[in-house]
C-alpha cells in the first residue's frame, strides 16, 4: 500500500492533503466512490467492515473475496485501473464474536484477518479494543495492544504467503462505536495527548515482543477520538481549539497521522480543519448511505406523482415494512414509540435503514423504480421539486435520468465535500482561504 505510505509522508512534510476512507456495502455507494475518484484522477479508498464482510458472510453474505470481486467488477466497468482502487478492512478484530471467550473470538479474528489479507486488502484496522465474554468490562492498553500485534502477525503471516504490496496497518484503543453513538450526545471527550502516546508506545512494545519490529515503518495510522460523532438527530461539530493539544502530540511521530472515525455530516470547513490537523484519513459510512435514501425517497415521490399511486414501486413503504417485520437491526438502537420511533427509523443520522436494501422484497421494488425511471423521463419539474442539485446537472448534460444517476449524483455530493477537504492545495493555487 505505497499509495498511503506516501500520503503519510506528504503530508507530515507540510502538504495539505489527505484521503477520504469509504466504509459501505452498498453498490451504488461503492459505484458512485469510484465513479468519483476516476473523473477526479485519484484513488478509491473502500473499507468494509468486520460485521459487513467476514468469513461467515457478514450481514451482506460476502466473503472477502467476493466483495473484492464487486468491487474490481464495478471499477472495470467505470474503467478506473485496479492500482487506484485501495481496499481496506475496518474494524478487524473479535467484534463479532464479542459473546465468546477471547481466545475463541480471536481465534475467529485471525481467520478474518487472513481472508482479508489474501483478498488483496492491504489496509487493515487492528481493533480488539472491544471486551469478550470473559474479559473486564474494560481492557487496558497493553492488552489491546498484544491481541492486536497477535492479528497484525496473522496479517504478515497471509502476506507472506501471496505476495504482492505489503499491508498497511491502523491502531488505536479509543474507537468510536461503528455506526455512530447509540444515544443522545451532549458534549464528547477529546483524547488525551498523554493517552494517545501511551498507546502508540504499548503497541510499539507489543510489536517488537512478537517479533514485528520491521512492520512498525508499516503502522501509518492512530485512531483518536478528535471530539467528533453523530447520534440520532444530531451531530457534534469538530472545535480545532479543544483538539489542539491532541494534535502537537504527533510531533515525534513523523511517520503516523491520525485516522477520524464518525466524520459523516460535519461540514466541510470542519473535514478540512480535521485534515489541518493531521486527521488525514477522515472514515464515513452512514452518511453516505443516508444520501443514497435521501435520494431513493425523492425518486419513490416522483414516481407517484409522475405514474400513479397505482403504478408506485412502493420502495418507502416496502423498505419500513421490512424494517417493522426484523427489528434486530435497531432494536438496541432506538428507542422512541408511535411517531417518535416511526422517525427514527427513516431518518436517523445513524441510518440502520442501511442494512435493509439487501431484503429480497426491499430489492424487488428497487427494481421496479429503477425499471420506471429507465423506460422513460420524468417531468422535469418534478425533477426539480424533489431532487434540485440532480434537475441542474441534468441540464447541463453532466447526468441523465436514470435511477442509478440520480441516486450516484446525490451521494457524490458528499464526496464532494470530502474531496475538497482532502486536497486543499487546490484552495491555494485560487487563493481561496477557510
Amino acid at each position: 500500500m505505497r499509495v498511503l505510505l506516501d500520503l503519510v509522508r506528504r503530508h507530515r512534510a507540510g502538504e495539505l492533503i489527505g484521503i477520504p476512507s469509504v466504509c459501505s456495502a452498498h453498490p451504488l455507494v461503492l459505484a458512485a466512490t469510484l465513479q468519483h475518484a476516476h473523473a477526479a484522477g485519484g484513488h478509491a479508498l473502500i473499507e468494509a467492515t468486520s460485521n459487513q464482510v467476514n468469513q461467515d458472510g457478514g450481514y451482506t453474505g460476502w466473503r472477502p473475496a467476493a466483495f473484492r470481486d464487486l468491487v474490481w467488477a464495478m471499477a472495470e466497468e467505470i474503467g478506473i485501473q485496479r492500482e487506484r482502487v485501495l481496499l481496506g478492512g475496518d474494524h478487524l478484530g473479535p467484534n463479532c464474536w464479542q459473546s465468546q471467550p477471547a481466545q475463541a473470538a480471536l481465534a475467529c479474528a485471525g481467520v478474518m484477518v487472513r481472508e482479508y489479507v489474501t483478498a488483496g486488502f492491504r489496509k487493515i484496522h487492528l481493533d480488539c479494543s472491544m471486551s469478550c465474554s470473559d474479559d473486564p468490562q474494560a481492557l487496558p492498553d497493553d492488552v489491546i495492544a498484544a491481541r492486536n500485534a497477535a492479528l497484525c502477525a496473522e496479517a504478515e503471516d497471509a502476506w507472506r504467503r501471496v505476495g504482492g504490496d505489503a499491508p498497511v496497518y491502523v491502531i488505536g484503543s479509543e474507537v468510536p462505536t461503528p455506526g455512530g453513538a447509540q444515544k443522545t450526545l451532549e458534549t464528547l471527550a477529546v483524547t488525551e495527548a498523554q493517552d494517545a502516546r501511551a498507546t502508540i508506545a504499548a503497541h510499539h512494545a507489543a510489536f517488537l515482543a512478537h517479533g514485528l519490529e520491521a512492520v512498525w515503518e508499516r503502522v501509518v495510522a492512530l485512531v483518536v477520538q478528535p471530539g467528533v460523532e453523530f447520534d440520532h438527530d444530531g451531530v457534534i461539530e469538530y472545535v480545532p481549539e479543544k483538539a489542539r493539544l491532541l494534535s502537537g502530540a504527533f510531533a515525534t511521530e513523523p511517520n503516523l497521522v491520525f485516522e477520524a472515525h464518525s466524520t459523516d455530516y460535519q461540514t466541510e470547513e470542519a473535514l478540512a480543519a480535521l485534515v489541518r490537523d493531521h486527521f488525514a484519513i477522515l472514515k464515513v459510512g452512514p452518511a453516505l448511505t443516508f444520501a443514497l435514501r435521501e435520494a431513493v425517497w425523492a425518486l419513490d415521490r416522483i414516481e407517484r406523482e409522475w405514474r400513479g399511486e397505482e403504478r408506485s414501486s412502493r420502495v418507502r413503504e416496502t423498505v419500513l415494512r421490512a424494517m417493522h417485520a426484523d427489528p434486530r437491526h435497531w432494536s438496541k438502537y432506538y428507542q422512541g414509540e408511535g411517531r417518535e420511533l416511526e422517525l427514527q427509523l427513516e431518518y436517523s443520522l445513524s441510518d440502520r435503514l442501511r442494512y435493509y436494501w439487501h431484503v429480497p422484497e426491499v430489492a424487488q421494488a428497487m427494481s421496479r423504480l429503477e425499471a420506471a425511471f429507465n423506460a422513460g423521463t420524468p417531468p422535469q419539474a418534478l425533477l426539480r421539486q424533489y431532487l434540485p442539485s440532480a434537475y441542474e446537472a441534468v441540464r447541463r448534460g453532466e447526468t441523465q435520468t436514470s435511477l442509478q444517476c440520480l441516486v450516484i449524483h446525490h451521494i457524490r455530493e458528499v464526496l464532494t465535500q470530502y474531496s475538497r477537504a482532502c486536497d486543499q492545495r487546490a484552495d491555494k493555487r485560487r487563493g481561496v482561504s477557510r
